[in-house]
C-alpha cells in the first residue's frame, strides 16, 4: 500500500432525498433494469459484502473488517493488508447512481463506465485528489435510487506491476453483487 491508508473519497449527494427517489435516474446514469430489492443492503457490509474466500482472493489474507458509516450515505466497512478494500452501501441518499454522475463525474481524472456487472450498471472513477492512481472506486446501482460503492486502494507491488485499480475494483464488484443477489435470491 505504500503507506496510504486512506479510502476512496465518499461523494454525498447534495440534493435532500424527500421525493428525489421519484426522479431519478438522473445526471446522464443509466437505468437499473432488472433492481434489487433495497433491503439487500441493510446490515453491515462487514458481515455481508464479501466472504472470507473473497477476501483472502483479493487480499491474500482476511483481515477484520473496519465497520463506519458515512454520513448522507450509509454503512461501510474498510479491510486492510498490503492492499486495502472498502465497501459501502449508499441507502441514504435514494439517489443511486445518479448521485456518482453528478457530484463524482465531475471531480475524477479516470471516468469509466463499465459493461454490466452481474446485470447491473457500473462505473469506476479516480478522484483528481488521488495523485498517486492507486485508488479507484466502482459504483454500481442495484436500483435506480441505492447502490453500493467497492473501492480499492493497489498494494505497492500491484501498484509498481502498473495494475490497474478500476480493473481489480470492478471484480471486487462483480463479486458484492453476486452475494447481494444471493442475498435476494436471485
Amino acid at each position: 500500500m505504500g503507506g496510504c491508508s486512506a479510502k476512496p473519497a465518499a461523494v454525498p449527494a447534495s440534493a435532500p432525498a424527500s421525493s428525489a427517489s421519484t426522479n431519478v435516474p438522473h445526471s446522464g446514469a443509466p437505468k437499473v433494469d432488472h433492481p434489487l430489492p433495497a433491503s439487500v443492503l441493510s446490515g453491515d457490509p462487514c458481515q455481508s459484502a464479501l466472504t472470507s474466500d473473497q477476501l483472502a482472493q483479493i487480499l491474500g489474507t482476511v483481515p477484520q473488517g473496519k465497520p463506519d458509516s458515512i454520513d448522507g450515505l450509509g454503512p461501510s466497512c474498510d479491510w486492510h493488508a498490503d492492499a486495502s478494500v472498502s465497501v459501502s452501501y449508499v441507502t441514504q441518499d435514494h439517489q443511486g447512481l445518479s448521485a456518482v454522475y453528478r457530484n463524482a463525474k465531475p471531480q475524477t481524472s479516470v471516468w469509466r463506465v463499465f459493461p454490466l456487472i452481474q446485470g447491473f450498471p457500473a462505473v469506476g472513477y479516480v478522484s483528481k485528489e488521488s495523485k498517486l492512481g492507486d485508488i479507484c472506486t466502482v459504483s454500481v446501482g442495484i436500483a435506480d435510487n441505492v447502490s453500493f460503492d467497492a473501492g480499492l486502494i493497489l498494494s505497492r507491488a500491484r501498484k509498481e506491476a502498473h495494475a490497474d485499480p478500476c480493473e481489480l475494483a470492478a471484480r471486487v464488484a462483480g463479486m458484492v453483487a453476486t452475494n447481494l443477489r444471493q442475498k435476494a435470491g436471485s
